[in-house]
């Protein structure tokens, strides 16, 4: 099943719960607030949940190698950016934090030759279309951070558009099943919680179902090629992540 126009619309609305500080300007001024202690608390290596739980299978499906040309969705402090430098790949790395971008740039100087470092909007798709290049990305990526997104179909939309023909989008994000402050699941609705003890503010989650991810994906022109649901510690039976590859397809085919 797709999604008209209209359920989309009707989705949005829910999400943003009809409040304005809801939306992308307050959630950015969350994340400038945040941005010092985020820097200090993942640091050149991430933390311990993001290393264990979500960079190996992500790195898995993103498959990285020399001769990709990578889109870093939210980049945050730009540490899986240098990760990928590492291997080799060259990477434009965007986020709508202005003092997270600061910071990456200083916390990665010595991949500034592979890593380009951008203030970009994630809800505006011709904001990440200005990221476009004098090639098409082979891929893209984004760790946790979906969730986190107002609206993520111009995102999609856009990733869509840049990146080369069967390139492949892979990201991560709370499993929306398991990971919630509500005992909403079907409906969409934003609410405000905490990712590390400590933070300075509670930024703000954005849920949506599983359905309403896949149908934007779909609607995009992407396909699902890879798919995994990971485990942290003790826990072996309720995943808190989900890790999805997409892949571009054209439109036409998904007719």
């Amino acid at each position: 099943m797709e999604y008209s126009k209209e359920d989309l619309i009707e989705a949005k609305r829910q999400i943003l719960g009809g409040r304005e500080n809801m939306g992308t300007e307050e959630s950015k001024k969350i994340w400038e607030k945040n941005a010092q202690f985020w820097d200090n608390a993942m640091g050149d290596e991430s933390n311990e949940f993001h290393r264990e739980v979500v960079r190996p299978k992500v790195t898995e499906l993103l498959s990285p190698n020399p001769a990709d040309y990578i889109l870093d969705i939210a980049c945050g402090n730009g540490n899986y950016s240098s990760y990928l430098a590492q291997r080799g790949a060259s990477i434009v790395a965007f986020d709508y934090s202005k003092k997270m971008i600061e910071l990456a740039k200083r916390r990665q100087s010595q991949y500034a030759k592979q890593i380009e470092f951008c203030v970009a909007d994630a809800t505006n798709r011709e904001s990440i279309l200005e990221l476009k290049r004098n090639r098409a990305f082979t891929k893209a990526v984004s760790n946790m951070a979906i969730m986190d997104i107002t609206d993520i179909e111009p995102l999609l939309m856009a990733v869509y558009e840049l990146l080369e023909e069967s390139g492949i989008f892979v990201f991560a994000t709370q499993h929306p099943c398991f990971i919630t402050l509500t005992e909403k699941y079907m409906t969409p609705h934003s609410y405000y919680g905490i990712a590390i003890e400590g933070q300075p503010e509670e930024q703000i989650y954005y849920h949506r179902s599983i359905q309403d991810i896949f149908n934007l994906c779909f609607r995009a022109g992407f396909v699902i090629d890879g798919f995994y649901e990971e485990c942290f510690k003790n826990n072996k039976e309720i995943p808190m992540v989900m890790i999805v590859r997409l892949k571009k397809v054209k439109r036409d085919s998904l007719k």
